[in-house]
């Protein structure tokens, strides 16, 4: 069917796209949340691309596809951390993020995970709520000198 978002483990090719989806989500998409210095402090434009395909190659994410293109990406961590959960900024609001957090919640199931928890951007905390997360407490994380405020969140799975 067309423009049915597919969701898949990733693959090695995928590191170029990952980033894109990545950097174009904290600049277009964060910004409304936060300051130019804060999203360059999280998303630096000049970021070493073989310590992005490593970090990338860490987390094996899932990647969502349309038309076999990537749109986004999310991982799920053995404790149950959600480390990246990032949408293309072009593709936000068309069921990209809620087909790959359905995809979390399936894979956290078969895996036995109990708990699910992130730290959540503003920007993404009322995505996370719609999915029965919880805020658990406010941060204030340093990233590259610049503070940037997110919330620890969390569900519990039946």
């Amino acid at each position: 069917m067309k423009n049915e978002v597919q969701v898949r483990q990733f693959r090695q090719g995928d590191v170029p796209d990952l980033w894109q989806i990545y950097y174009g989500a904290v600049h277009h998409v964060c910004s409304r949340d936060y300051s130019p210095e804060q999203v360059n402090a999280w998303a630096p434009a000049d970021f070493d691309a073989n310590t992005w395909a490593q970090s990338v190659a860490r987390l094996q994410p899932f990647v969502a596809e349309i038309n076999a293109q990537p749109v986004g990406y999310t991982d799920l961590q053995p404790d149950g951390l959600i480390d990246h959960f990032f949408v293309h900024h072009a593709y936000q609001r068309r069921g990209v993020g809620a087909a790959l957090m359905e995809h979390v919640l399936t894979t956290a199931r078969q895996r036995n995970v109990k708990r699910l928890h992130s730290h959540v951007s503003i920007t993404a905390q009322p995505f996370y709520l719609q999915f029965g997360f919880s805020v658990v407490e406010q941060n204030t994380p340093v990233i590259r000198g610049v503070a940037l405020s997110n919330a620890t969140m969390e569900r519990v799975l039946a």
